[in-house]
């Protein structure tokens, strides 16, 4: 079917407002009489608290109120999962935690009284490897934990392996006994940020109301409300978070920050209060992707068939667990890999540790796990003599079969997908010397959640998309006009956009996130538009006289398709006396009846003196279903292919005994300009896809498998495996070095 509007570039809709400064962002928003907070952080990565002496911080100047963790004794939030302490209580977990927390007139103000503030510590004992933490003696950071709200199912003993997630099918033990080659390997992935312009910042005021009025930059606004309400005790009905424009999300503005202790500030002085973290407690205490250790043993036959498959994720959860939707990270499982092997067992657990919390990155849980799976696959493929595409296409998924975690989709690509990968990088062509190409896949269905918006057409002729979702950067704005747009007629410059605060809309919306926005909003918009559009025809099938079936749309004009005949329907309206609103509520929260594949081909070159790498090109394929905005869909290619080579080459948020040593982008190394490679996008259409114009997700996709192409480009180039993220060259030189004692 074709469309006017829908698969057309489009710009993006709040573009301009970012550009000219006029976009409002939560550190825009001063009300009079706002007071500024400051926390004073844990030195230790464990230790007992004593004794706090706020004394002199209180009679500091410009200081109207100073908190401790008695002064919100018990007070847990979390998003769903709540084990995070709004200050310590009673002791700390690790090292950037808040101990107290001022609200002074000014930033200058708090923050010398802040460094007023002595604490008396008793250390104690740390862990900070998850596979140290889960042993026998390892100190327990959470001895309370069968009592936190969320937890998915209560251990039998406290533990630090507080959740756990097993995928099995068949019988693993039969199947590696039935194998002819048996391969293992364990590999790492460390930290990364996700290095958002904007770090965490909010404004919390009571107002004259009672109401707790909140301005922060999170994509679930409805879900900060939720979250606020369960972890303070207060009503719904009396938080009301306001929009603002998100500097940046990536997964990390999903989950409260500072909004619970704000509160407590705000409740305390009775005037508004505003905390914005510098970059150095972003790196600190923000919330990044979690390190993992994966231990991985495949079985195969000679002839290169996969018969048993176990996959063990360990991912340091840090200190807290409840920096992320719930306490599972079901991404892990799923990024075990697409492959028809009868005998698996994938076991993911979530370890506490003295380390930063881990909280939500793009695709989570799967960057790690693909790096893991992906890698691996090249691992077996190598040792029985295959060549790792020949051995992927023997075993990749088809119509019909299920994924390792038990889910089934229509209309698997696959092995199409990695086809056109490999033909448009040239795979197979001569290399020189030193020179190496590698495959790794991934595969994300979108997510699913509820949404409402409604449309409304007015007698001024304006058309106005009324939504609750806050734009976090992927477009999302721009999707739903092009839908309105396109249901009506009309161009996607003449719909205006109206964003709601959470008192208006619907009670709850599931916000953006995990590749969800145009599946979730698509619904609600097209819904929204067709209704108005039919109630129009209404009106004007009342006042004319003509029969509905033979009205049409044409910009702002009805026209009658027999005659010729044109009337304005603002004009319309004006007769009436009132604007046309449809309001639709979309729920679509199943599991996706389809998937998106992606594969990719990296090639790399190798200076075995010094073991420099260097990206030289990457090329990307994605099976797709409409593709709604070319523009913004190859944008979420790119970028996401981007953070993967960070992930891939350089980023690493390096901690020490708990001690973060990269507290600047000076340290913490994110790519530029000069590291991005001549950059190949290559698209399958699919006919399957969700919603009213069958979409595949693509926020999350080309993000996961980067690492993995790049660990097996090297291992192509010059024969060593890196098994360790980030890859570097340093890890390769050492490598090198090895293999030639060897």
């Amino acid at each position: 079917m074709s469309y006017r509007i829908i698969g057309q570039p489009t710009p993006r809709t709040e573009v301009a407002g970012k550009v000219t400064g006029d976009a409002r962002y939560t550190a825009d928003v001063l009300l009079p009489g706002t007071l500024w907070a400051k926390t004073l952080r844990s030195p230790h990565p464990h230790a007992r608290i004593i004794r706090i002496d706020t004394s002199r911080a209180e009679k500091a100047p410009g200081v109207r109120a100073v908190l401790t963790g008695a002064d919100v004794k018990g007070i847990l939030y979390g998003r769903r999962y709540r084990d995070v302490s709004v200050l310590a209580q009673d002791r700390v977990r690790f090292i950037g935690e808040r101990v107290a927390a001022v609200a002074a007139e000014d930033l200058e103000a708090a923050q010398e009284a802040v460094e007023l503030i002595r604490v008396d510590y008793e250390e104690l004992p740390a862990v900070f490897d998850p596979v140290a933490a889960i042993q026998e003696g390892a100190p327990i950071l959470h001895p309370d934990v069968n009592n936190y709200p969320g937890l998915p199912k209560p251990l039998e003993k406290p533990s630090n392996a507080y959740v756990r997630d097993i995928y099995e099918r068949g019988d693993l033990q039969a199947g590696f006994g039935a194998s002819d080659l048996i391969v293992e390997n364990t590999f790492t992935a460390s930290r990364v940020h996700q290095a958002f312009l904007e770090p965490h910042c909010c404004l919390v005021w009571i107002d004259d109301q009672g109401r707790v009025q909140v301005w922060s930059p999170n994509k679930v606004p409805h879900g900060l409300k939720q979250s606020l309400s369960a972890a303070l005790g207060i009503s719904k009905d009396s938080i009301r978070v306001n929009p603002v424009s998100i500097g940046g999300d990536f997964g990390g503005k999903g989950a409260p920050m500072d909004e619970p202790l704000c509160y407590f500030l705000a409740l305390r002085t009775g005037r508004p209060v505003k905390m914005v973290m510098e970059y150095q407690e972003e790196l600190m205490a923000g919330a990044p992707r979690h390190a993992a250790v994966m231990q991985l043993k495949t079985g195969v036959k000679r002839d290169g068939t996969l018969v048993a498959h176990q996959m063990e994720v360990l991912l340091d959860s840090g200190a807290y667990g409840g920096l992320r939707p719930s306490a599972i990270v079901g991404g892990a499982a799923h990024g075990g890999g697409f492959y028809r092997i009868p005998h698996a067992r994938i076991e993911v657990t979530r370890v506490y540790t003295n380390n930063l919390p881990g909280g939500q990155m793009r695709a989570p849980g799967e960057p790690q796990a693909f790096f893991a799976a992906e890698s691996q696959m090249d691992c077996v493929a190598r040792r029985l003599g295959m060549d790792p595409l020949e051995f992927r296409l023997k075993n990749l998924i088809e119509d019909g079969d299920q994924t390792l975690t038990g889910a089934r989709y229509q209309g698997i690509k696959a092995k199409e997908t990695l086809e056109a990968a490999v033909k448009a990088a040239k795979y197979g062509a001569p290399k020189a010397p030193n020179i190496g190409r590698g495959i790794a896949m991934g595969y994300r269905s979108p997510g699913g959640g509820a949404t409402s918006l409604a449309v409304a057409l007015n007698p001024d002729g304006s058309v106005v998309l009324h939504t609750s979702l806050f734009e976090q950067g992927t477009g999302t704005y721009t999707t739903l006009r092009q839908i309105v747009a396109e249901e009506l007629s009309l161009s996607p410059e003449e719909i205006q956009v109206k964003i709601l605060d959470t008192d208006l809309g619907v009670p709850f919306d599931t916000g953006i996130g995990g590749s969800r926005g145009t599946r979730v909003g698509s619904g609600a918009a097209f819904q929204a538009a067709r209704e108005a559009r039919e109630e129009l025809f209404a009106i004007a099938e009342k006042l004319l006289g003509w029969s509905r079936s033979e009205i049409a749309l044409n910009g702002k004009e009805i026209v009658r398709k027999k005659t010729g005949e044109r009337r304005r329907w603002d004009e319309l309206l004006s007769r009436v006396g009132r604007s046309v609103t449809r309001q639709a509520v979309n729920r679509d929260d199943e599991h996706s009846p389809v998937t998106a594949f992606t594969a990719q081909v990296a090639e790399v070159s190798i200076d075995r003196e010094t073991g420099e790498v260097k990206l030289l090109r990457f090329t990307t394929a994605h099976d797709t279903g409409i593709i709604m905005n070319p523009i913004g869909h190859q944008g979420q290619i790119d970028g996401g292919v981007i953070q993967g080579v960070g992930y891939g080459l350089m980023e690493q948020v390096v901690v020490e005994d708990g001690r973060v040593a990269t507290l600047n982008f000076g340290d913490y190394k994110i790519p530029t300009a000069r590291d991005i490679p001549e950059l190949r996008t290559v698209i399958v259409k699919a006919d399957s896809g969700v919603g009213p114009y069958k979409t595949k997700g693509i926020g999350e996709n080309p993000n996961s498998p980067v690492a993995a192409a790049i660990a097996n480009a090297v291992e192509d180039a010059v024969g060593v495996r890196i098994r360790d993220l980030p890859v570097t060259a340093e890890k390769i030189y050492k490598a090198l070095q090895e293999k030639g004692k060897k």
